[in-house]
Formats: structure tokens, sequence, C-alpha cells
């Protein structure tokens, strides 16, 4: 049987500061980013920076392997990240999105102690945004 559902996962930092700074500090190349100023497509400035990193679509039904590629790179920069988080006015988010098909093997959305250690000690929040769909009549 082949699965539909899938996931994917990624770090994020929001706030009031500039991305070209958290790259350098981090010296991490981020997935995608903007800056409070930068337009969105209707115009419109954003009034706040976002900055991505470790975009991981490589599902696996144990979710947790994917925080692990996401979050490992961040791991031995927690001292770095509190400094951010200390100077500037950001949140860290840990993001889940699992898309889940009726009738498929169900993720486990079980993050390991490292990962609410890491969390923990950096304020990250974990966000879980799941998408639940009903299987379709040819399954």
């Amino acid at each position: 049987m082949t699965t539909k559902n899938s996931c994917y996962t990624y770090f994020k930092i929001v706030g009031d500061f500039d991305p070209d700074a958290i790259t350098s500090l981090l010296q991490l190349k981020p997935d995608k980013y903007h800056k409070g100023t930068d337009k969105r497509p209707d115009g419109k400035a954003y009034g706040f920076a976002s900055w991505n990193f470790g975009r991981c679509e490589a599902y696996n039904p144990i979710v947790s392997y994917q925080m692990q590629r996401t979050l490992a790179p961040l791991f031995d920069k927690t001292h770095v990240l509190n400094e951010i988080r200390e100077r500037n006015d950001v949140c860290f988010y840990l993001s889940v999105v699992p898309q889940v098909f009726a009738g498929d093997i169900a993720p486990a959305l079980a993050p390991s102690l490292e990962f609410i250690d890491f969390c923990h000690a950096t304020r990250t929040e974990i966000d879980i945004d799941m998408y639940v769909y009903e299987s379709s009549a040819e399954d």
C-alpha cells in the first residue's frame, strides 16, 4: 500500500528584526525570508519579519525524523538563538504540517525529549497544523 499522507516541517523566526542579520548570526541559509517593510502580493507591507529554515518534506510516519532533520543544525546554536530572542522582539516556531488521509497509516506526532528540551531552552513553540482528508471512493 502506498501512502497518501505527507508532512513538512520547518523552523521559523517571526518578529521585528533584520533577516540578513539573523542569517549572519546563525551562519545558516534560510529557505525563505522577508523583511517587515517588504510588500505582500497585494502591495501592503508585511509589518513583521520572517525567517524560515530547514524545511523537510521527506515524509516519514514517525514525524520526529523530519523534526530531527529540521532542527539538528540549530541544536548547537541555542545560545545564539537566545541572544537573538533577548535582543529582538521575536518568536520561534517549529512548524509541523501533516496532511493525513483517512484509512492511511496515522503519523506519530511525538517529539522526543531532545526536541522538547531544545524548544524549552529557546522558548520555541511547536505549531502543529494538521489537515485531515476523507479517502476518495476510488481507494
